[in-house]
């Protein structure tokens, strides 16, 4: 296999395999097999319980829904392996093909060594690579998720949706980008720790800025109208002292039929927002219920600490590729100038996830230790398990949720615990 080298300042071909090119390739191939793997269980498990429902999820859903939901787990699957196997080809051409030093080239001409090219080329590269994954993005809307009933979207909102996507991410990337590259320039070697801090307190900044000025771009943002569910929900939140600046309500249903319900920002500036389809699909006291399962989440730490473990990893990322970019063999095996930072980031960005999948577990584990956490209180919080159970079983209905995943694939998937694992644990 042919690779690029950096010889003498200049790139040239060379016919050897670098140990670092080699290391990505085999990395690919290991996660891609276990992903291929735990999909095959997972479809394995889904069709040895296909048609007959566990006497444990009884009252769930019934035998026709179940079968659908198969159905649709089994649909998604297929999809998902194609999309894996198409991703890992597209990374592998990416690297491969001497496409990163074209770019390179092209972008860094336009201001040799400047901070704002580099950004050019960060932010130009992003959005050139994220065009190979909309042909798949449009087939999940358009054909998977509408054959389920779940897709509500047309095809100019969708294009509507990319188009603003792409300027976003030139109009708020391009500066962000610059910044954390001209950060060498004014604070020399110690440029990370500040970079770090800078990317931290703007990520800060967007959990304030988010649902007020880009939210609106995609999605209408409404007050819950008054009467007895805005009475009961505004109770709720003041007797688990949780004071929110307003409930809001989006229109989610524009784009999908999946419901959800969330909070966002922090202090005077936290509202709740829930999702339209939410409202019409719960009955009062169980979106009551689901409304303390997330102020479950804020009272229970989980939120501070799920921005503190970020914070460390962010930390963590950026000493790794404050190093990486000094090392002549990373950027330069991939036809890229040695210490060039932009290149750096990009690769990092590449090459990270083929680590991070193995650990996934882990912060799955966590997540779903903290859904506990959260339904416990929504059980203190309404005085019973009922509104809860009732809750999670109708949404499961409604999203066609796999009542039956393969263990392993839950481990290494899930953020959340199945169905019979949060009823257990709610009853006792």
């Amino acid at each position: 296999m042919r690779i690029w080298s950096w010889r003498g300042g200049k790139s040239v071909w060379s016919t050897g395999m670098h140990w670092l090119p080699l290391t990505v390739v085999v990395l690919l191939l290991l996660r891609l097999a276990a992903q291929l793997v735990l999909e095959a269980l997972n479809r394995s498990e889904t069709r040895l319980h296909a048609g007959v429902l566990p006497g444990a999820l009884t009252g769930v859903m019934d035998e026709a829904t179940f079968a659908k939901s198969a159905d649709y787990t089994l649909a998604k699957s297929r999809f998902s392996c194609f999309e894996l196997v198409y991703d890992a080809v597209i990374l592998l051409i990416v690297l491969f093909s001497g496409l990163l030093p074209w770019l390179w080239a092209k972008f860094d001409a336009l201001a040799p060594g400047s901070a704002w090219s580099g950004a050019l080329f960060l932010v130009g590269t992003g959005v050139l690579l994220s065009i190979p994954g909309w042909p798949l993005d449009w087939w999940s809307h358009f054909r998977l998720e509408e054959r389920f009933g779940f897709n509500k979207s047309t095809p100019r909102l969708w294009i509507m949706d990319q188009i603003k996507s792409v300027l976003l991410g030139l109009v708020i990337g391009f500066p962000l980008a610059w910044g954390l590259l001209a950060l060498v320039g004014w604070v020399g070697a110690a440029w990370w720790v500040w970079g770090f801090v800078l990317l931290f307190c703007f990520q800060l900044l967007m959990i304030v800025l988010y649902p007020k000025l880009i939210l609106p771009l995609f999605n209408k943002l409404s007050p819950l109208p008054e009467g007895e569910q805005r009475t009961r929900l505004l109770a709720l939140s003041e007797r688990t002292d949780f004071r929110a600046k307003t409930i809001e309500v989006i229109d989610g249903s524009k784009r999908s039929a999946h419901s959800n319900a969330y909070f966002t920002g922090f202090g005077r500036f936290r509202r709740i927002v829930l999702f339209d389809t939410l409202i019409t699909q719960l009955s009062q006291e169980e979106l009551e219920a689901v409304l303390a399962h997330e102020i479950g989440h804020y009272k229970r730490g989980h939120i501070p600490k799920r921005l503190v473990t970020a914070a460390l990893m962010q930390f963590a990322g950026f000493g790794v590729v404050a190093w990486l970019a000094q090392a002549p063999w990373f950027n330069g095996s991939f036809g890229l100038p040695p210490g060039s930072l932009a290149p750096a980031f990009l690769l990092f960005g590449f090459f990270g996830g083929l680590v991070t999948f193995w650990f996934s577990p882990i912060g799955n584990w966590i997540s779903r230790k903290h859904e506990y956490e959260a339904d416990a209180f929504a059980k203190n919080a309404m005085g019973s398990a009922g509104p809860m159970i009732g809750a999670l079983r109708k949404l499961a209905r409604k999203n066609l949720s796999n009542l039956t995943p393969h263990p392993l694939y839950s481990a290494v998937y899930y953020s959340h615990p199945t169905i019979t694992e949060r009823e257990r644990s709610l009853q006792r």
